[in-house]
């Protein structure tokens, strides 16, 4: 279960070369405000003065007898952030930050339009470790949350997936939390990546918490379909088969080791889903069933032959850049790639077996604006949210600061 991000002080009597001292101290660390001593020596630090206190007692008295019991903590960290943990408890959630991690179409295949215009599909959605942060905090409003961002153009209103799930959340429970958001974009728009729905999921999690958790989980990734149908999957343990229109989602055990590198290569120009789905013809797709794929995934792990995109064609007809950019990858990296392919709608190129992307998107002045990323697959654990992996090195560089992100 999440926890809040504010920190609980407290304080405990403890003995120094036979001086009495007090230990301020705080959950998830120690920090102790000692003063120099009588003869005006540097204060001991903080790791010096910890190893010297071998025992913190903590005394408590019988009103009725008068006897006086002593309980010594030997693991004072644990003991005081269960203390923490108890106060943060009972003090409610006040304030919460949380990974929002995007995702890679390891195949994708379309199956069938359907009436409403939309079209069935069969694909293989695993998380990986780039992924952007969502600081949340109550609002003292009782109307309106209020978003902010750390990159330009992406909406503050209801038009951000982030407003959408915080509304849907409130319509569904009738729950009348309000919130400040910040988010800080690492996920660059138009990328197939699931960014924004991947914020969406984030939203609905977060506010379930602060809310007391009163929804199911599967309750947050039904509700999540209305508004987008790529959220759903988020709700996985985060490698998943989603069929129907991505909403019918089967948890599956990780196809490949996490240790897996892969790099994320994503012009500047960005895919629009809608005209990729308008050039999309059904007669030219792959033929083969996507439980095949799955099937071989799970058996051999990621190879070029698995990752099949029907969504490739149609979008090298409308940005066909991409398609000379692909090709450039595959040519330069055999050898060094167990797979190239396209995630999503494009346009992001996904280079899976090693982190490093070719020497060319660095020489030639046509590549300068590139986004590029190292990665590798996560999950999470069953009712916890997904955590940022502490080795995780996902480095963005060239453009970062410039290129747009949704």
């Amino acid at each position: 279960m999440a926890s809040s991000h504010s920190l609980c002080t407290y304080q405990l009597h403890a003995s120094f070369n036979h001086k009495s001292q007090f230990i301020s101290f705080k959950k998830g660390g120690f920090s102790v405000p000692f003063s120099s001593n009588s003869h005006g020596s540097r204060p001991l630090q903080t790791k010096d003065r910890f190893s010297r206190a071998h025992l913190v007692k903590a005394t408590a008295s019988d009103s009725k007898t008068g006897k006086k019991q002593v309980e010594v903590v030997h693991d004072r960290e644990e003991k005081f952030n269960k203390l923490a943990d108890e106060v943060d408890k009972n003090a409610g959630l006040s304030r919460l930050t949380l990974f929002s991690p995007c995702e890679i179409n390891v195949f994708l295949r379309i199956t069938s339009k359907i009436a409403d215009g939309y079209h069935d599909l069969s694909s293989l959605f695993h998380d990986i470790i780039l992924g952007d942060e969502i600081h949340l905090s109550l609002s003292p409003s009782n109307s309106t949350d209020r978003l902010s961002t750390n990159v330009p153009g992406v909406p503050l209103d209801d038009k951000n997936l982030i407003i959408k799930a915080l509304n849907l959340f409130r319509k569904k429970t009738g729950v009348d939390n309000y919130f400040w958001i910040h988010l800080d974009k690492k996920v660059p728009t138009g990328a197939g990546l699931g960014g924004g729905s991947s914020n969406a999921a984030t939203a609905l999690w977060a506010a379930n918490q602060f809310s007391g958790c009163i929804a199911s989980e599967k309750e947050l990734q039904e509700w999540s379909g209305e508004i987008g149908s790529d959220i759903p999957f988020f709700f996985s343990h985060g490698a998943a088969y989603c069929t129907g229109r991505g909403e019918v989602i089967e948890n599956i055990p990780p196809p490949t080791p996490f240790d897996v590198p892969m790099v994320l290569i994503k012009p500047p120009e960005a895919c629009a889903t809608a005209e990729v789905y308008k050039c999309l013809r059904l007669d030219l797709m792959s033929k083969i069933d996507p439980l095949t794929l799955l099937e071989k995934v799970l058996s051999n792990g990621i190879s070029q032959d698995v990752c099949v995109n029907d969504l490739e064609i149609p979008a090298f007809e409308v940005l066909p850049s991409l398609k000379r950019l692909k090709q450039r990858i595959a040519a330069a990296g055999r050898g060094q790639y167990d797979a190239v392919f396209m995630s999503g709608s494009g346009s992001t190129i996904v280079g899976v077996g090693s982190p490093d992307p070719p020497h060319f998107l660095y020489d030639e002045d046509e590549y300068k604006d590139v986004f590029l990323s190292e990665a590798s697959f996560i999950t999470r654990s069953p009712d916890q949210w997904y955590t940022e992996p502490f080795s995780a090195t996902a480095s963005t560089s060239k453009m970062e600061s410039s290129q747009s992100v949704e």
